[in-house]
């Protein structure tokens, strides 16, 4: 299942870094972020509760760019 979130970033570095964040995250299967659109595509894997991930991709990107915002 694929989800399109609104996120706020600053940079296009900082979306790389919460990009990568995002993609080690347990239960996503693949993580997209698009610095000019401000939008970030999650692939969940097979199974997963795409909130409960969400919770953990939002602490991972805080960890990598505390400044990140993301729409849930």
């Amino acid at each position: 299942m694929k989800k399109t979130y609104k996120i706020e970033i600053d940079c296009a570095n900082c979306a790389n870094l919460m990009e990568k964040a995002a993609r080690k995250t347990d239960g996503v299967a693949s993580a997209t972020v698009n610095f000019m659109t401000q939008k970030m595509i999650v692939e969940f894997e097979e199974g997963q509760d795409p909130a409960q991930v969400m919770n953990g991709v939002l602490k991972a990107c805080k960890k990598a760019e505390p400044d990140c915002e993301i729409f849930l």
